[in-house]
């Protein structure tokens, strides 16, 4: 038996994930959960990547004590993130996107490039974090004529066990900074000022880094390849989806990814209109929206009662009389400091709602009136119908959202609770 390592790490929490192929399907066993998250340090959200690296350690060492053999790991995690290098040395802090830092100079990039261009080049929605804003604010920072390299999380971590240091197709176009031929846009990064040897060639999922330093293996325990997957989650949740056919899929977690499979890049105006993206796939293009998900629940749950059972809530939202919605991607359910006054300004002098069970239930509608505004927007920008959902990550597990996703969408909901991350990761690993 082959054994395989998936590190699938997320913003809140990473588990480490053994798989391995059993009459033609992938089995799994989590080895190591640890908890993760963003820290305030003067004055800016960033991640502690010492940390970090710590504990995706512990996790290999907790697999290779009860799987000795192990052919390979990847590592995957949310987009947009980096660590700058000086040569071995990283140059801190790793800023979070939810960091405010790069509204101040946002205006600035557009007047150097326009975003109509930036989108028709790139094909990348506007999303205020995205690594061209937050590199940017490294030069003018004066971070950027220190580095030498810059790695999103996952090549970064994967450069610390293995000395290696490569660029994965999936993640980098996340930045923002990568073209329809699938490499770092020289014009954008002229445009900029960027560094031009920050940004190396890229390699496709599936690629070999290398295995475990020396150092690392004795503190582990074992060796093994450490491989790239498609290193941004959403790539690796997509290919986990057993999609039967030609069909859209949400990842539902903090955030919803709602898109679907296409061949090449759609970048035109109506795209660009309704910030549509273009992110990088196995083998094809990922068409897909990043619209609220989990986050306003979550929210709610930590205000209104924390540590209740999350099948409760759902059971009593759903006798909930409190039927109305809004906009869950109106800016002020972003990052409120009270996500029920942020509710409660929605509705302003209107009859808002009045006990827990109002706050979810609203909460639950306007996440699938989001859905279906997302997929009709989708099917007009790519001239034609689909007839089947499949929601995969946390959200799949609820199934009155399910319910209210199909009445609202007017599509069949398939929903697969799995692991759908870690699957993808490992079947890209699986099939090297």
């Amino acid at each position: 038996m082959k054994y395989f390592l998936a590190i699938d790490i997320g913003a809140s929490s990473g588990r480490h994930i053994v798989g391995w192929n059993e009459n033609g399907e992938i089995r799994t066993d989590e080895v190591f959960r640890f908890p993760n998250g963003a820290k305030e340090e003067d004055g800016h959200l960033v991640w502690d990547v010492v940390a970090l690296l710590g504990s995706v350690k512990a996790g290999i060492a907790a697999a290779f004590a009860k799987y000795p053999q192990i052919e390979s790991l990847a590592i995957d995690t949310w987009g947009v993130d980096y660590v700058l290098l000086s040569g071995d040395r990283e140059i801190l802090p790793c800023y979070c996107y939810r960091d405010s830092r790069t509204e101040r100079v946002i205006g600035e990039v557009h007047e150097k490039i326009p975003f109509e261009q930036l989108y028709a080049r790139t094909g990348i929605q506007f999303q205020p974090f995205n690594t061209i804003y937050q590199l940017y604010d490294d030069l003018k920072e004066g971070r950027l004529s220190k580095a030498t390299d810059f790695l999103l999380l996952p090549e970064y971590l994967s450069y610390k066990l293995t000395g290696v240091k490569l660029h994965e197709f999936t993640n980098a176009t996340t930045t923002g900074l990568l073209n329809a031929e699938g490499k770092y846009d020289g014009e954008i990064i002229r445009r900029l000022k960027f560094p031009g040897k920050l940004f190396g060639t890229i390699s496709a999922p599936g690629t070999p880094v290398g295995a475990l330093k020396a150092e690392i293996a004795a503190e582990v325990g074992g060796n093994c390849t450490v491989r790239l997957c498609a290193s941004h989650d959403t790539g690796s949740a997509v290919e986990g989806i057993p999609m039967e056919d030609d069909a859209l899929y949400i990842s539902s977690g903090t955030w919803s990814l709602l898109g679907a499979k296409v061949p090449s890049m759609v970048s035109d105006e109506r795209s660009r209109k309704a910030n549509y993206s273009n992110e990088g796939g196995v083998g094809y293009i990922r068409y897909q929206k990043n619209i609220m998900g989990q986050w306003v629940v979550n929210r709610l749950r930590e205000e209104l009662c924390p540590g209740k059972p999350f099948d409760e809530i759902v059971r009593e939202a759903r006798g909930s009389e409190f039927h109305e919605f809004v906009d869950v991607n109106d800016e002020r359910f972003l990052a409120p400091r009270s996500m029920v006054d942020a509710f409660d300004s929605w509705f302003k002098g209107e009859e808002k709602p009045s006990a827990p069970c109002d706050y979810f239930n609203c909460a639950f509608l306007s996440l699938a009136v989001s859905y279906m505004n997302a997929i009709e927007e989708l099917e007009e920008n790519l001239g034609r119908k689909y007839s089947r959902l499949y929601i995969v990550g946390g959200g799949a597990k609820n199934g009155y959202l399910n319910e209210l996703t199909r009445a609202a969408c007017k599509i069949e909901v398939i929903a697969i609770p799995i692991e759908a991350t870690a699957i993808g990761n490992l079947k890209i690993q699986m099939e090297k």
